[in-house]
């Protein structure tokens, strides 16, 4: 009996090390993800500086040779100096600008990670609940066309969380006016997986 309680304290002992291992580890992820952003902005930003410099040092140099072209009668010489700035100064600026376009892409795939592990974590409470999140779109000529959300044949439990249409999300409430639906919205349920699967077809369904 005591050889039982204690391989039962050390299994249980054994489980709360491990999670507590990833806690630490997720939490750690996150801060380094977050320090990685910020630095990438701060990247970012002195990307910007630099091409404000090129462009005001530009303006300097232009205005410095067009004052020098009034006293001088070289003007093909300045000319040429002038076309040679624009040139050195636009070869800049186009490898700062594409530098740029590649630390927001390094941004976006950092923040669609983080938008990731938070969606995963949320179905695996969903889960453990029987429940889930639907994305639906709306079938031309579905049921669900031309109804209104009041008119949504779910239960209860079953809550529609946002409309997004094009550009726009809508997002149903009990104070506003109703939304109706239309086909090609894409329609965002939570709810019991066993409630959520009746309410599919009302969207995907073709009306008969």
């Amino acid at each position: 009996m005591t050889f039982e309680i204690v391989d039962r304290i050390r299994k249980e002992l054994f489980i709360t090390g491990s999670a507590l291992y990833e806690i630490v580890l997720a939490v750690s992820e996150r801060v380094n993800r977050k320090i990685q952003i910020i630095r990438l902005h701060w990247q970012a930003s002195t990307f910007l500086q630099q091409i404000d410099w090129i462009a005001m040092e530009t303006g300097r140099q232009l205005a410095d040779h067009l004052t020098r072209s009034r006293f001088t009668n070289g003007e093909h010489s300045v000319l040429a100096a002038m076309d040679a700035i624009l040139a050195r100064s636009m070869s800049q600026v186009h490898d700062l600008k594409q530098a740029l376009l590649q630390v927001d892409t390094r941004i976006r795939d950092l923040k669609l990670e983080a938008v990731h592990d938070d969606l995963l974590k949320m179905q695996q409470d969903l889960s453990v609940r029987s429940a889930r999140i639907e994305r639906l779109t709306v079938a031309r000529r579905a049921a669900a066309v031309g109804r209104s959300t009041r008119e949504l044949p779910c239960s209860s439990s079953v809550h529609l969380v946002v409309i997004m249409r094009g550009a726009f999300l809508l997002a149903p409430s009990d104070d506003s006016d109703d939304v109706v639906f239309q086909s090609d919205d894409i329609v965002v349920l939570i709810g019991p997986e066993s409630e959520l699967s009746s309410c599919v077809t009302w969207f995907t369904s073709q009306r008969s």
